[in-house]
């Protein structure tokens, strides 16, 4: 039997605090972190193209990533699987929480569903589509 494919998660600059990072490492998950690759100000339309190319999942809790259509164009057009925080009003150590109780779900979110999509974390761990290849597909064909 085949097995799935590895996932790097990076770590968008909002998320990277000590805690998170330490926390995700120390439950096993490969990942990267936006300030090792990236300057602090970066523009998300500036990284968003590289990460797509690396096959890097984006865990954010950046909520202007999907209200902002060139932001989501970008995702569209760099294939990105992008995992967003359902709810911006959270401390770091809630954060943590939530990512190991979502760790599973964020794992076989990413192996089912094809690049690229926007998808919700929620505070139960449950993850849940926002929006599809298909959409996305859609809206980046608008776009242009």
């Amino acid at each position: 039997m085949r097995q799935p494919q590895s996932i790097t998660f990076f770590i968008d600059r909002c998320l990277c605090s000590k805690v998170i990072i330490s926390a995700l490492k120390g439950a096993g998950l490969t990942i990267e972190v936006h300030h090792d690759h990236f300057d602090h100000n970066a523009q998300d339309v500036a990284w968003l193209p590289e990460v797509g190319k690396r096959d890097w999942v984006v865990l954010t809790k950046d909520s202007r990533i999907i209200n902002n259509c060139l932001e989501r164009i970008a995702v569209a057009s760099a294939q990105v699987k992008l995992l967003v925080f359902a709810s911006q009003n959270i401390t770091g150590e809630d954060m943590v929480e939530i990512f190991l109780k979502a760790i599973g779900p964020m794992q076989r979110f990413v192996h089912k569903h094809p690049a690229p999509f926007i998808a919700k974390i929620y505070g139960d761990g449950k993850v849940s589509m926002w929006k599809d290849d298909q959409t996305l597909t859609e809206e980046l064909k608008r776009f242009l």
